[in-house]
């Protein structure tokens, strides 16, 4: 047997060299969903998560002392956490990137996982994460036609009976609503509504505010 041959079967019958193998094709596979949906954070981002936390975790093991062979392990949520915050933003009235963060998380703990030998369990985890992005989007656009929250800013020119006047569209429109905050100015009204109903109901409102020449803006 050649050198060549030793350094070959050494390479891939490593336990290690299977995990980093397996934790980037978990974080490419979760990577890929997000890229196709077209978030921040793509394939690149999830498939170094995967090897990071992998890495991290066999080097755990390797490192750290008997009494504590999770130390070096125990920073990746930590570090993690931090990588999340930092794609969480607040765009007005609404937070964005929440899912994105959430997944990053999910995506160091099948790292984790796999880092740790349980290479099933990841790739099980992984499905489960397919199943939630894939399955729960179309009954959360199967849901949104019985029912579906938008908020609304409308801007609209000011007179005493303006405020009174959008009300009384959202009732036209059989539209639960609350009134979550208003700017009044002397010559216009800025008010952020959190309205509830049917996807047809909304679509009615937005006709109505947008033929309405009092209406200068409106956003959802």
């Amino acid at each position: 047997m050649n050198n060549f041959q030793i350094i070959f079967e050494h390479t891939f019958y490593n336990d290690d060299f299977i995990k980093i193998l397996a934790s980037t094709v978990v974080g490419t596979l979760i990577g890929l969903e997000r890229e196709y949906r077209g978030k921040s954070a793509g394939v690149r981002t999830f498939a170094l998560i995967s090897v990071g936390s992998a890495i991290f975790t066999i080097l755990s093991e390797k490192m750290g002392v008997s009494t504590s062979p999770d130390r070096i392990a125990a920073n990746i949520v930590t570090g993690i956490g931090f990588l999340g915050a930092g794609i969480i933003y607040k765009m007005e009235d609404r937070v964005k990137g929440l899912t994105t963060a959430t997944i990053i998380w999910v995506t160091a703990a099948l790292g984790m996982a796999i880092g740790d030998g349980h290479i099933l369990l990841s790739f099980l985890g992984t499905m489960v994460v397919y199943i939630v992005l894939g399955l729960f989007v179309k009954l959360e656009t199967l849901m949104s036609k019985f029912g579906l929250t938008r908020n609304y800013k409308i801007v609209i020119a000011y007179s005493p009976e303006a405020y009174a006047k959008i009300e009384r569209i959202f009732e036209q429109c059989n539209l639960s609503v609350k009134s979550e905050k208003q700017l009044i100015t002397p010559d216009k009204i800025v008010g952020i509504w959190s309205v509830r109903g049917r996807v047809a109901k909304h679509n009615k409102l937005v006709k109505k505010l947008m033929s309405d020449k009092d209406v200068k803006e409106l956003e959802f």
